[in-house]
């Protein structure tokens, strides 16, 4: 069997070289499928997830079909010192992180107060604080090099309070709050951070909701957005500039009206849905 020939070149966007391409929780869902989007287009990649086998199994299928150079570094984010661990790893060799992919996240639906508080700890750990300690540790250099990219992913309940959803939802605000202030922070400095925001998506997380709730798996196929396509959107804005990315039609309009409509009449209908759906 012919070994799989690397691509040494590296890619370039407006006269700098990338370096790589860190992308969180790559081992499924909407973060293997951008670590697929940046391999389609050249770019060497560190995946960063917990699971070990999918990573490697990722590995292998984007050396293959792409002829990429693909590290796999196995961290858990939400756990105390996994960011600088996986910094670490990923610049070893004096490696340089040019695009950070802050995808890694975790869902817990259900009432609040019957929530685990050790599950509401580890959401926050990894959707806030580990988002913000790998923003806050690759940001520097990119604006001393004069060049860069973040994408962090939010969600279509970054525009709303979800009644079922609530730590969840909080934590997509904070990330999009934060996408959009950094976004003017940065103008002017070669550095780019942009916010992707999908509504219902093809994964194993949608899965589990819909396997929760039969409001949830009733939905139209037309509103479940695919990963695939997701990730093209998102890497066209991202290297565009865009600050915030809205997939699909429906989700757009969801998000416009959420940003019209009285914060009142917009908990008393999430609220009612979360009701219908039996999640709290």
């Amino acid at each position: 069997m012919t070994a799989t020939k690397i691509k040494l070149d590296p890619v370039r966007i407006d006269g700098h070289e990338v370096g790589r391409v860190l992308v969180t929780g790559a081992s499924a869902g909407i973060g293997a499928a951008l670590a697929r989007e940046f391999a389609r287009h050249g770019h060497r990649l560190t995946l960063v997830a917990r699971s070990r086998g999918k990573l490697e199994a990722l590995r292998v299928e984007l050396e293959r079909e792409f002829n990429v150079d693909v590290q796999v570094v196995v961290q858990d984010l939400a756990k105390p010192g996994g960011v600088a661990a996986a910094v670490k790893a990923a610049r070893a060799g004096g490696e340089v992180i040019g695009i950070l992919v802050n995808n890694a996240g975790v869902i817990e639906v259900g009432a609040f107060a019957k929530s685990s508080t050790e599950k509401l700890i580890g959401l926050v750990n990894l959707n806030v604080r580990a988002l913000t300690e790998l923003t806050s540790v690759l940001l520097p250099a990119m604006v001393e090099r004069g060049f860069g990219r973040i994408l962090n992913v939010a969600s279509l309940a970054a525009y709303q309070a979800l009644p079922s959803m609530a730590a969840y939802a909080a934590s997509k605000a904070y990330v999009l709050a934060l996408t959009e202030a950094l976004a003017e922070e940065l103008k002017g400095s070669g550095v780019s951070v942009s916010a992707l925001c999908p509504g219902m998506t093809d994964t194993h997380m949608v899965s589990e909701i819909q396997a929760g709730s039969s409001t949830a798996a009733s939905l139209p196929k037309q509103l479940i957005s695919d990963p695939k396509d997701v990730a093209a959107q998102a890497y066209k804005a991202l290297m565009a500039g865009q600050v915030v990315l809205v997939p699909g039609l429906p989700n757009q309009v969801t998000a416009a009206l959420a940003q019209v409509t009285p914060r009142w009449l917009m908990r008393y209908v999430t609220g009612l849905a979360a009701r219908r759906a039996d999640w709290m």
